[in-house]
């Protein structure tokens, strides 16, 4: 692997963490005290501890926050009321506007419905065995067997890229450009700033970061058209694809594409980590993991409750309403705190516990309703794919005593920076 490509990938990730990241402070105490005493206020909550808008800066929007379950839904499932167009002003402006998480309405359905396909099990499923479990072990876990320890998070960084990225339809012979587009989607995420002069410094960065990718996939979407698209890949499909009862021309499929890619890794890397940090700080659990391997999905889904990567998500009024017996205006923002309404006590029993056995009810990890994220099939294959491997390949997996233990951080896009273990 390329040095220089692999840094750059690394600081990119390090500096989205950094940006996201806010005060370094534990919020699930304060977040209990929001959730019995005051759960909606009419205050930007997430600004005030130092993580940036992806929405444009505007200082007369009123922004309200929620923390209680049922409130987070209930925005979180009207997509009428409770718009994500904003979103389009602030991150979608390095992607031309055009950015699923950004549109509403029937430009969302239609858009939405164009792109499912790739995302669904029938499909996942038959490239699982073919491509993701080949790909984890050979090329990533089999190597590290006989070095006897490593840090988990050098291999979470990058096999989730590596497999996504086919799976859009990028050279499985490439690994380093694959990597230096990761670096570049990265760096779009880096654009919204608390720091104003830092903001005009990210924004440039992320501008010229997100017409390289442009250029990137756009070679890929020509590559494909000219081999006949055919295959099973996101970019054969949506060359194959109609929408509003026409085709799609190769700027705008590159365009959709590239709107995909800044999420399409970096949140499995946290979660991978996330996972495994919640399993290997309970070895009873992660040795039952490990015999019984029904247990995986489950340890995947409560650890994306616990501690999910996108601890917020923000809409917007679209008339007047009423939240929680409180008054939201017309065009005011609306804050969902994820990582509260999933350890809500009056949904979740123990909701402080990592508990594999829980019923599942429903939780914000992956977001909720019409915009509940589009690739969480894909996360939870992968995840599964790499906990399984991890398991088969590194016999009594544990934390290495000589490091200091892993920690979660991160008020946005949580995870740890480090995970070092050990194996017999």
């Amino acid at each position: 692997m390329n040095d220089k490509t692999e840094s750059a990938l690394e600081r990119a990730f390090a500096g989205v963490a950094n940006n996201y990241g806010g005060n370094d402070v534990d919020l699930y105490p304060i977040y209990r005290e929001m959730r019995k005493n005051s759960p909606i206020i009419a205050e930007d909550f997430m600004s005030k501890i130092g993580v940036p808008n992806i929405a444009r800066y505007d200082a007369d929007r009123k922004t309200f926050t929620v923390f209680k379950h049922k409130d987070v839904m209930a925005v979180l499932r009207d997509a009428t009321n409770y718009t994500s167009g904003f979103i389009a002003e602030g991150l979608g402006a390095f992607f031309d506007g055009l950015i699923l998480t950004g549109m509403d309405g029937e430009a969302h359905r239609r858009a939405r419905a164009l792109l499912q396909p790739i995302f669904m099990p029938d499909v996942v499923n038959t490239w699982r065995d073919s491509k993701m479990d080949p790909i984890v072990r050979n090329e990533y876990l089999k190597p590290l067997v006989p070095q006897h320890k490593a840090d988990l998070m050098d291999f979470g960084l990058h096999f989730p890229i590596r497999l996504i990225y086919a799976l859009i339809g990028f050279p499985d012979d490439q690994p380093e450009k694959v990597e230096q587009y990761a670096a570049w989607a990265l760096a779009i995420l880096a654009g919204p700033q608390v720091d104003p002069e830092k903001a005009a410094v990210a924004r440039k960065a992320a501008m010229e970061a997100a017409q390289c990718l442009y250029d990137a996939v756009k070679e890929a979407v020509v590559e494909v058209r000219r081999n006949g698209a055919e295959g099973n890949d996101l970019i054969s499909r949506l060359i194959r694809a109609t929408y509003e009862g026409r085709s799609l021309d190769d700027h705008e499929i590159t365009t959709f594409v590239r709107s995909l890619l800044p999420a399409a890794g970096e949140t499995t890397t946290r979660t991978f980590g996330s996972l495994m940090v919640l399993l290997l700080e309970r070895p009873d659990v992660l040795d039952r993991v490990r015999k019984d391997r029904a247990l995986v999905p489950k340890a995947i889904d409560e650890a994306i409750r616990l501690e999910p990567v996108a601890t917020f998500k923000v809409r917007q009024a679209a008339q007047d309403l009423e939240l929680a017996g409180m008054q939201i205006p017309k065009g005011a923002m609306v804050q969902c705190i994820v990582t509260s309404a999933n350890r809500d006590e009056d949904v979740f029993d123990n909701s402080e516990e990592f508990d594999i056995d829980r019923k599942v009810k429903p939780s914000f990890g992956f977001g909720f309703g019409p915009h509940m994220c589009i690739g969480q099939f894909i996360a939870k294959t992968e995840l599964q794919v790499a906990l399984n491997a991890v398991l088969d390949l590194f016999p009594n997996l544990r934390l290495d005593p000589d490091q200091p233990k892993p920690r979660i951080t991160g008020a946005q896009l949580r995870g740890p920076h480090s995970v070092p273990v050990i194996w017999d």
